[in-house]
């Protein structure tokens, strides 16, 4: 099932962003899809999903909303550098 999120908005927030909707409404999902990934809500196959790019596009978007495409843990990131290194 497909489901909708309305967020209503004037020309205001357009003006002030400096964008025009159809640019304003894509980052408004990317920024959603990217908060959502960064929380470990969402992997960053199904945020990309959610905005229509492939994974690898979607990470490198992250940079656009501040958000880092490496969402690692302290004790996840442990566990990587651990089987990198072949323990």
């Amino acid at each position: 099932m497909t489901r909708t999120i309305q967020i209503p908005y004037d020309d205001a927030f357009l003006l002030a962003a400096g964008m025009p909707s159809v640019e304003f409404e894509r980052e408004a999902v990317l920024a959603m899809a990217g908060k959502l990934f960064e929380m470990g809500r969402l992997s960053s196959g199904k945020a990309a999903q959610m905005c229509n790019m492939g994974r690898v596009e979607f990470l490198h978007a992250l940079e656009r909303v501040g958000i880092s495409m490496n969402n690692l843990q302290p004790e996840d990131a442990q566990a990587e550098i651990e089987f990198a290194l072949g323990h």
